[in-house]
Parts: structure tokens; sequence; C-alpha cells
């Protein structure tokens, strides 16, 4: 239907470290950012495709139609119903590449385009369905951290907290806590 079209799918993946040194350890963020641009599904027989290009355009259709298959059942996972249901990413190489941004550790938006006007209200309504279930999906990302820099962080943390409390408290005269200073001293120790 679109003679310049790619007819495929583009993904581009960039990924991210962030490399800190703490204490002559080294820490780790990670980070992946995946752009898609999804070809759009079409009817073969009002595209008139034959040939390469109908093998194309069902291939297309297939790797969409998985897709959909792992949203829907990501979206039943994410409101209580079918939880026993195995995600379908193996179905696809598009959706063994979407793995992460879909029901992994991420946070995704979605940006479909539909086009205006009573002959393409199929597949508009078709694309917004799509979306919709695609809304239900909600994922919950946290920082990816190196667990031994993690440790280290909260400890300095706590050490700072508590360097604060003594100070407060031996300020005021009287307010000395010893079970705070024990702890301290603990904190200090378990960094060394």
């Amino acid at each position: 239907m679109n003679a310049t079209s790619s007819r495929s799918h583009t993904v581009v993946t960039i990924d991210f470290s962030k490399v800190t040194k703490m204490a002559g350890k080294e820490g780790r963020l990670k980070s992946m950012i995946n752009i898609v641009d999804l070809a759009g599904s079409e009817k073969s027989g009002q595209a008139g495709t034959t040939g390469d290009r109908l093998a194309e355009g069902n291939a297309i259709n297939k790797s969409l139609s998985c897709l959909g298959n792992v949203i829907e059942v990501l979206a039943d996972h994410c409101s209580g119903k079918n939880l026993k249901a195995v995600v379908p990413y193996r179905d696809s190489k598009l959706t063994m590449m979407l793995k992460d941004a879909l029901g992994g550790n991420s946070a995704t938006i979605m940006v479909c385009a539909i086009r205006p006007g009573n002959l393409y209200y199929e597949e508009t309504l078709a694309t917004l369905r799509y979306a919709d279930r695609a809304k239900k999906i909600k994922n919950k990302p946290t920082i990816n951290e190196d667990p031994q820099a993690k440790m280290i962080r909260e400890l300095q943390e706590e050490n700072r907290k508590l360097k604060e409390q003594l100070e407060r408290a031996g300020g005021g005269g009287g307010g000395y806590d010893p079970a705070a200073e024990q702890k301290l001293k603990e904190a200090e120790e378990q960094m060394r």
C-alpha cells in the first residue's frame, strides 16, 4: 500500500553503562533504550501484493500478531487475570528482541500512527485496540545497581546520618546515645 515502505520493522538498541569507583570498588549502573518502528499490517487483498511482497506482508503480520499475543498475556498478568499463562516471547524474533522492553525492568512508551478516513476505519480501530491492550501493561522499573556498590552506598548514607545524630546529641549536653555510637562504629567497621 506504500511503495516507499521499507516493509520491515526497525529496532535500534542503545546500551548505557555508568561506571563509578568508590573506596576502590567499581560500581555499574546499566540502562538500555530501544527505539522501535514497527511496519504496519496490511491485508494482501487490499494491497494487491503477490510473490515476494506477499511473503513479506505475511511475515510482518505474523510478527505483529505474536507481539499482540505477548501484549495480551502481559496485560492479563498486570490485571491479575490468568497469572499462570506463559508469555509467548519465543514465538517471534521481534518479541524476543523486545522482551526486556515489554515485560522487564523498564519504562516503555508506545506511539501509534493511524490514518484518517472511512477507507481505513478497520485498520485504525485495530491499531487503537492494540494500543489499548498495551497501555494495560504496568512495569515497575528499578535501578540496575551492582549489589556490592549498593551496600557501600547505603552504609555510607547510614554513617552520615549517625554522625549527624551524634553531633546533634553532643551539642545539647546530656543527649549522648551510646547505642547510636556503637551502631556508627559497627557501620564504619563493616565498611572497612
